[in-house]
């Protein structure tokens, strides 16, 4: 599955606005995985681990702190600059593919883990990049990535997921073909909730792990709908519901003199303003807990973003959640503003009220 249109990517991501460490939820799901990798591939102060856009250290921050070196690559120039100060990380601002892979490769810089995560579903070269993570993984390593999962795209209703950034949506079966394209093999892959569902799967050099039973049970499964055009007209038919329930509640809710604010300042969350058609004449402002968005505009809607504590002294009734993939940390996060009587929208993957 993949759009049409293609933003060059040196014009989306050389300044990018997203720093994945203002999200508790992403920091704390990295150090989960940092501290099972560590330990399951007995990483030490001779091995190496690569992550691609590797954004502000988030990640890497916690094998460096075991000890383990580390090389980010992330091609936005702000936010390397903020890895590298902030958390010490040893970052190559560049855009990764198979001539940087061969580069490091030449170098002497091979890999024992490779992360990519929420990377590939941005990339319009995806041969390019897969064929870099052969060429710079240890004949015993492993590359582990992480991707938005298709099918929960399509059975929640995920729509607000596709847009510009996102070239591709993944399914484990589109995946198995692209790493075998590249004489990789996927041996493990699980589902993870985070981000409204994903995959993480575990790729390595063929016959250096034989292909687990999730693999095999995911690819059978997948085998019953991912061909199916009927999955996705049935996608389509539920986008549109879901538009005129959420413009049938905010339009009442403004009709009893109900005052509504948005949280998430998200890609996502333009999406979704701008495809349903919900602007300034229901919503009053956003707020935002990214300090790097705060004074800003969203895009379409010009709705002015503010720090979340705006929630707090300005007491709007009632706040659309557009970050719905991270609402349990923010309902959480902004329990004194519900205690003071605000109650929160969550759209995705059907309306209600928290």
């Amino acid at each position: 599955m993949q759009i049409t249109e293609a933003v060059p990517p040196e014009m989306m991501f050389r300044d990018y606005a997203y720093f994945s460490s203002f999200s508790d939820t992403m920091v704390q799901h990295a150090k989960r995985i940092a501290d099972r990798l560590t330990d399951a591939e007995h990483l030490n102060t001779g091995s190496l681990v690569i992550e691609v856009a590797s954004n502000d250290g988030y990640l890497l921050q916690w094998y460096k702190q075991a000890g383990v070196p580390v090389l980010g690559i992330e091609p936005a120039r702000n936010i390397a600059r903020v890895a590298e100060s902030e958390k010490g990380i040893r970052t190559i601002s560049e855009f990764f593919g198979r001539d940087l892979a061969q580069q490091l490769a030449r170098d002497g810089e091979l890999a024992d883990v490779i992360h990519a995560n929420n990377v590939l579903a941005h990339v319009p070269d995806l041969n390019g990049v897969v064929a870099g993570f052969q060429a710079v993984l240890k004949p015993n390593g492993v590359v582990v990535v992480e991707a938005p999962y298709l099918k929960e795209l399509i059975d929640h209703v995920e729509f607000d997921t596709i847009y510009h950034e996102h070239f591709s949506y993944f399914s484990l079966t589109a995946l198995d073909r692209l790493f075998r394209r590249h004489n990789l093999e996927i041996v493990e892959v699980e589902r993870l909730p985070i981000h409204g569902g994903s995959l993480r799967i575990f790729a390595r050099h063929p016959g250096t792990r034989s292909v687990g039973e999730s693999v095999r049970n995911m690819l059978a499964e997948e085998a019953n709908w991912v061909d199916s055009a009927a999955s996705y007209r049935d996608f389509g038919q539920r986008v549109e519901s879901l538009r005129t329930e959420l413009a049938g509640l905010l339009t009442s809710l403004k009709a009893d003199g109900k005052r509504i604010a948005v949280y998430g300042a998200s890609a996502k969350g333009s999406t979704l303003l701008n495809y349903f058609g919900i602007g300034g004449d229901t919503l009053d402002y956003v707020v935002d807990r990214s300090t790097v968005k705060q004074g800003h505009y969203t895009p379409g809607t010009r709705l002015k973003i503010h720090d979340p504590d705006k929630l707090l002294t300005d007491r709007p009734d009632y706040c659309l959640l557009l970050t719905w993939n991270f609402a349990d940390e923010i309902l959480k996060q902004q329990q004194q503003y519900r205690d003071n009587g605000g109650k929160f929208i969550i759209p995705i993957p059907n309306v209600r009220v928290a």
